[in-house]
Formats: C-alpha cells, sequence, structure tokens
C-alpha cells in the first residue's frame, strides 16, 4: 500500500518516512472502521457460563472467547428462549438489586461495557450471545504489518486514499513552510 501511494503522489521514503505513512493509513483504517459499529465482517457468535447468583459481567467476560474481544451485544438467547432486550433502569425497577429475585433468566440490559441479567440467575447456565467483534489494530497480524488484516480487500483503496490525500497534504503544508519537498523531480 505505500509503494502505491508513493507512486500516486511521486514521492519516496526521504520525503515521508514509512512511520508517517504507516501512521496516515492508520488513521483512515481508524476512519472508516469507526464510522459504522456494525460492519458484517465483525459479526460474531460465542457462548458464556452465567454463575449462580450473579447477574453482572463485563463485556471482556462475556467475549473471553473471542478475538481481540466484544465491542457490542446484539442478542442473548438460551437454549430455550431468545432474551429480551430491557433498559437498564426499566430492569433495575422490574428487578431491584437489593432483592433477592432469581430464576431463569428473560431478560438483558448493557451499559457502560456491563451485561446485566434479570432476574439474577439461579444457577450456572450457557448463554448464546451474538454481537460485534473489536478490529485488530491497524497492521496487527497481516503479512506486512501494514494491511489491515480483518478489514476487506474491496476497502483497502478507500484506505489508500486517505493516505493519498494526507501525503498531498502533508507535502503541501511542507512547502508551505518553506521545507522545499521534492515531487517527483519538482522542487516546491
Amino acid at each position: 500500500m505505500r509503494a502505491y501511494i508513493r507512486s500516486i503522489v511521486e514521492i519516496d521514503s526521504s520525503d515521508i518516512s514509512d512511520d508517517v505513512l504507516n501512521r496516515f493509513l492508520g488513521e483512515g483504517y481508524d476512519q472508516v472502521v469507526y464510522s459504522e459499529k456494525r460492519w458484517p465482517w465483525y459479526e460474531v457468535s460465542t457462548t458464556f457460563d452465567t454463575v449462580s447468583s450473579t447477574s453482572d459481567y463485563t463485556l471482556a467476560t462475556v467475549g473471553a472467547s473471542v478475538t481481540n474481544g466484544l465491542r457490542e451485544v446484539q442478542a442473548i438467547r438460551t437454549d430455550d428462549h431468545v432474551l429480551t432486550f430491557l433498559g437498564r433502569d426499566d430492569g433495575d425497577i422490574v428487578y431491584p438489586l437489593n432483592s433477592a429475585s432469581t430464576g431463569d433468566v428473560y431478560y438483558w440490559s448493557f451499559w457502560a461495557d456491563n451485561v446485566r441479567l434479570y432476574p439474577t440467575p439461579s444457577s450456572a447456565q450457557t448463554l448464546y450471545v451474538r454481537g460485534y467483534k473489536s478490529p485488530s489494530a491497524f497492521g496487527a497480524g497481516s503479512l506486512d504489518s501494514v494491511s489491515p488484516s480483518d478489514f476487506p480487500e474491496p476497502f483497502h483503496v478507500v484506505i489508500a486514499t486517505y493516505g493519498i490525500s494526507r501525503c498531498l497534504l502533508y507535502t503541501s503544508d511542507a512547502a508551505d513552510e518553506g521545507l522545499g519537498v521534492d515531487l517527483g523531480g519538482r522542487r516546491i
């Protein structure tokens, strides 16, 4: 991707270092990845086991088996039924935390990276979770440590375009400051 960008902008590594170019590409990756929470390639399914008399579970606990962890929970079910999402305040009113209401879980809420189950499970139970995993850091796990590893190929051009625009801006700013950037044989 770096070579492609340099060929378009007509620069080399003496104009913009690999580290700076990697930072630009990482910025583009973050812009695309975090522009939408629900990219379909981040969809995952997992399970976790409840603990008797425990109603709150961190997102890290719920998504412990998911590479990079869960970013968001969309649905939870048991072997018998789908749990209904309930707002945290409503759940806490119907099932006050200071009460001893336990039983089979029928409702869940999600707030501040915590899943709360209603009523509090009376016994250990396996729950099935659908959600979205957290994206890999830019370059992590890729062949060249620069490309997005868990991002579909068609989006690489978007990231490259972002990199091209950042390089053009960077070289333009350097020229404005009188640093004399060499753009493919043209001295500015």
